[in-house]
């Protein structure tokens, strides 16, 4: 972490453009987790998580410095007071403009790693999208979790065809090629041609809500992977820009501004 990737910070609450591989808790691998690298960075700080994200979920998250901002925060979080924007790259044909998926969610029996929909022992799980742009081999949906379940998006978005363009749990693992939708694309002898990107297609973009009697609304600017992807998307499709429903929708997500 850098300090490019601090969004806001004062002296209750500190605001992280998480890059994706970076795990919020420690895990089998023994990497540093997001708090330990943060502790590195900001000694002076103790840092207290108030939310998640998936490992290889890029994005916004917001930690707290005191124990007091903690609770505010996640009891806001559990009243649903707080509204998350994802961009999601998916894959499939989609039908309509926009959706909501109300499916509870449980652990797989047979691997505790994966989710699976239950609606017997799942706990109540919602999920609402709308579609951004529609590239024709993929598409471009902001979605707002409801709830926060593991793995929500991901196998609500599957469990309706429209899975991530790349989600080795769910989805597929193959690479995003300039070549899968640009036409005339010309292949450079003796050199392998290098992936627009290759890691889970989704990015928590946009928290809002409000504190101290003031609405905030924090936003998370795409990697440079991604930002590349969706450029590309936008600049080879049949329709370019008019693949947005909102061609402001493009602005905002390149100039990370709230959508």
């Amino acid at each position: 972490m850098t300090n490019t990737d601090i969004i806001y910070q004062d002296d209750s609450l500190l605001v992280i453009n998480k890059p994706a591989g970076i795990s919020v808790t420690k895990d089998r691998t023994g990497a540093d987790d997001i708090l330990k690298i943060l502790k590195e960075n900001f000694p002076e700080n103790e840092f207290r998580l108030i939310h998640r994200l998936d490992k290889e979920t890029s994005g916004i998250m917001i930690l707290a410095k005191t124990p007091e901002t903690q609770s505010l925060i996640a009891g806001m979080f559990a009243k649903r007071q707080v509204k998350k924007t994802y961009l999601a790259l998916v894959t499939g044909a989609i039908m309509n403009k926009n959706g909501r998926i109300n499916a509870p969610l449980a652990h797989d029996k047979k691997n505790p790693r994966l989710m699976r929909i239950d609606p017997r022992r799942g706990k109540p799980a919602v999920t609402e999208w709308r579609l951004l742009a529609d590239f024709g081999p993929a598409a471009l949906l902001a979605v707002n979790p409801v709830t926060g379940r593991t793995h929500q998006i991901r196998v609500h978005m599957a469990s309706r065809s429209m899975p991530l363009v790349i989600d080795p749990l769910y989805g597929g693992t193959r690479p995003v090629l300039l070549s899968d939708f640009k036409t005339g694309y010309l292949q450079k002898k003796d050199r392998p041609e290098k992936p627009l990107i290759e890691r889970l297609t989704l990015h928590a973009y946009q928290i809002q809500l409000n504190l101290q009697n003031q609405e905030k609304i924090f936003t998370a600017p795409l990697d440079r992977k991604f930002a590349a992807t969706i450029k590309m998307l936008t600049k080879h499709n049949k329709n370019g820009k008019d693949a947005f429903i909102n061609e402001q929708d493009y602005t905002n997500i390149i100039e990370a501004t709230p959508i």
